[in-house]
């Protein structure tokens, strides 16, 4: 059997991921082999796969015990032999687990790295054929990685104990400092190097102004109530309050930290992960074993300690491919806490470490330019786009503005100050700030002080990102922030040259029906990259039947006591939701659905998706890509164009949209997308009776006008919270329809 066969049988996919062939040919062969490749890349599947071809075991170290059970009861719903061994066992059933793997019944056996240095583990190891050692989370090797976990330095007596064994290391965030730790820890022969892309293309990332924090957060939540999200704060007691504090507002949500028992953290982490509680709040200091695929939030209420460490924990969002959000709050008070702590690190070297670790983190919440190329730089990857269409600062509209006195006001001011400075205390001088500091150093007798009083503090450290973005400043020391000047900022300053610059488009001053929010604050955009949308965008997914294919989901689990996903992912859903699958050949094209879980689990949703096609009337969909669906359909009504159909009927027979909603079982949000696309495909529909009353009309007209009408999010912003964005999708489709 092919390693293709193999995939479709036992994970159900029909291709490989990038890298993810070449890496499990290069394991084939018998070769270490590194690999760097981002979460949600598919890394586990790179030693899984050869697990199955290997006549003996594949022994995989994980640090995360935590997560042993589920990733063992994954394996075990494709039909994969698997098992761990860890502290959570009972003496009983780790004899259990060990006799099946002396008779060869265990192909794939989990290991926590601890376990490596108990008495006579080693030799039980030697008596075994074990034909692949897989050392997940590889980072935590090096001492130069964001987790560090010493148990891991004894590795290399692993390696020893099974001479001639290849070794697979695998880690979602390394520099290169790091891989080569790695290489050499392990003692890894002419390892075979791959590294992936560290693009998410289906995150978008936001960086947020840590003003009305609780406020900005609720309201974030709140936008994905019943989705799976992590809130990560700085303190054990931040975390507690947080989660304290959400509950009150009428969130689901329950605190995870080190300083609770280990008992309730294991209860919190499994209510989380089979999806009875949607909002986990946890310390950015305590790793959590999450492996959960669909988890749709990531926040950052406190700054992360290293941009390593925040790609790390942003990585558990939308590990199934589908669109999620990183949202970090910042202020300057998060920098202060931090530097507390980081003066209590007694090593110089590893405090000089830290404090670069944490400017870089500063850097990048400062960015005027894309956030992504930022992370991407970090990580040695040279994107060459400018605008990636998946964060704030690229996803929030632009204007050009004339900077030419004021960046000379700015660059004078680094000159006169001594180019030492920071943009915090050169913003106090220009705007005239009466401030001991600056008495002190005589800052006021310059002749720049107070030159400025037509920008507020913010619109200068922005300014003086756009300056550095521009090639004309630069900081002198990460540590420190100091600003001097390039040369060209010195030429700039000397020929008295003019400067034009883009920034985020200014907001006129507004109707009185809408409100004075600022459209920065409360952004919000779900991105929806090319090769998710090819996918999965034009589905129409029936978001009726999806809910009722997650009820059935969730029976199932906790029958098997597993968590959801090990049953079907989101994805799988999504997919049954919008093909309606009618038979077991039809099913089995749907990616996810392999052999075992076919044969287990097929019947029981077939009967779900049978029953609600027949109750509403739909056809069967043919999955792309598959023989079945380059078929002839004959005279069948595609699945898409017969729920169009059918909302454009009931809109016909006078229905209001929530009419439309109930009678269908679809969302307000399902069937207004069903009006924007009638009206762009020419269908002639009255909106009139649909629209809002004629204030709310004029000052929807009048945003999206302003906006450009091609992102809703800036729009949605600036007419504030009694406005929702399916009647400003509607009036943008009477717009259109207007035209």
């Amino acid at each position: 059997m092919t390693v293709l066969d193999l995939l479709k049988k036992h994970f159900g996919y029909d291709q490989f991921r990038p890298l993810q062939a070449e890496i499990i040919a290069s394991v084939l062969e018998r070769r270490d082999t590194l690999v760097l490749m981002p979460t949600g890349g598919g890394k586990s599947l790179c030693y899984q796969l050869p697990a199955l071809r290997f006549d003996g075991l594949t022994l995989v170290v994980s640090p995360l015990v935590a997560l042993m059970k589920d990733q063992v009861d994954t394996l075990k719903a494709n039909g994969i032999a698997a098992e761990f061994i860890n502290s959570s066992l009972t003496y009983p059933e780790l004899n259990n687990v060990r006799r099946r793997v002396q008779r060869n019944a265990v192909k794939i056996l989990y290991v926590a790295p601890e376990r490596l240095a108990l008495p006579g583990f080693l030799d039980f190891l030697t008596e075994l054929t074990v034909s692949l050692v897989a050392v997940d989370e590889a980072h935590c090797i090096s001492m130069w990685g964001h987790e560090f976990r010493p148990d891991y330095r004894n590795l290399v007596t692993l390696r020893h104990a099974l001479p001639g064994v290849p070794c697979i290391a695998l880690t979602a965030t390394a520099t290169e400092q790091v891989r080569h730790d790695i290489a050499e820890q392990l003692e890894m022969t002419q390892p075979q190097d791959f590294l992936a892309s560290f693009n998410r293309t289906n995150l978008t990332y936001s960086v947020r102004p840590k003003r009305n924090s609780v406020d900005a957060l609720t309201d974030l939540l709140d936008e994905y109530r019943g989705e799976s999200c992590i809130v990560y704060c700085f303190s054990r007691k931040s975390t507690q309050d947080l989660a304290t504090t959400l509950c009150e507002r009428g969130l689901s949500a329950l605190p995870y930290h080190a300083g609770l028992n280990a008992t309730v953290r294991s209860e919190t982490q499994e209510r989380f992960i089979r999806d009875e509680v949607p909002i986990i709040v946890a310390t950015i200091a305590f790793g959590m074993g999450i492996d959960k695929p669909d988890v749709r939030l990531v926040v950052h209420y406190d700054l992360p300690k290293s941009l390593e460490g925040y790609y790390q924990e942003t990585g558990r969002a939308g590990r199934d491919g589908l669109p999620s959000e990183c949202a970090l709050f910042y202020s300057y008070g998060d920098k202060v806490k931090q530097d507390f702590f980081i003066e209590q690190i007694e090593d110089p070297a590893e405090q000089r470490n830290a404090r670069d670790q944490l400017a870089r983190v500063i850097e990048f919440c400062d960015l005027q330019t894309c956030r992504r190329k930022y992370l991407l730089a970090y990580f040695g990857e040279d994107w060459q786009q400018d605008n990636c269409g998946g964060c704030d600062v690229c996803l929030t509209p632009r204007e050009e503005f004339d900077a030419t006195v004021i960046a000379q006001k700015i660059l004078s001011a680094i000159v006169r100050t001594g180019e030492r400075f920071g943009i915090a205390h050169l913003s106090q001088v220009l705007r005239g700030a009466n401030t001991k500091r600056i008495r002190e150093l005589r800052h006021d007798k310059l002749s720049v002080y107070g030159i400025v009083n037509d920008f507020s503090d913010s619109d200068i450290k922005e300014l003086a990102g756009l300056l550095q973005a521009e090639g004309l400043l630069r900081k002198n020391n990460r540590e420190y922030a100091g600003l001097s000047l390039t040369s060209a900022g010195r030429t700039f300053l000397k020929n008295r040259e003019d400067l034009t610059l883009t920034r985020a488009k200014q907001a006129e001053p507004a109707p009185r029906t809408i409100s004075d929010s600022d459209p920065a604050q409360v952004w919000r955009r779900r991105y929806t990259p090319p090769s998710i949308a090819d996918e999965q965008g034009d589905l129409s997914v029936d978001t009726a039947l999806f809910e009722k294919l997650r009820e059935l989901r969730r029976k199932l689990a906790a029958e098997r006591n597993v968590p959801p996903y090990v049953i079907f992912g989101d994805v799988t859903l999504r997919q049954m939701a919008a093909h309606f699958p009618q038979s077991r050949k039809s099913l089995s094209h749907i990616s996810g659905v392999g052999a075992a879980k076919l044969e287990r689990w097929g019947e029981a949703f077939l009967e779900v998706i049978r029953s609600y096609a027949d109750e509403h009337g739909l056809a069967e969909r043919p999955v792309p890509g598959t023989r079945h669906s380059r078929e002839p359909q004959g005279s069948k009504v595609s699945q898409k164009s017969s729920t169009y159909t059918a909302t454009k009927q009931l809109l016909e027979q006078g229905r209001s949209i929530t009419e439309v909603a109930a009678e269908r079982g679809l969302s307000l949000r399902t069937v207004v997308s069903h009006i924007e696309k009638l009206v762009t495909d020419g269908e002639d529909i009255d909106l009139g009776p649909l629209l809002p009353a004629s204030d709310r009309l004029e000052a929807i007209q009048h945003a999206l006008a302003r906006s450009g009408a091609t992102v809703l999010a800036p729009v949605k912003a600036m007419l504030g919270k009694d406005y929702t964005y399916e009647e400003i999708r509607l009036v943008r489709a009477f717009m259109h329809q207007s035209r």
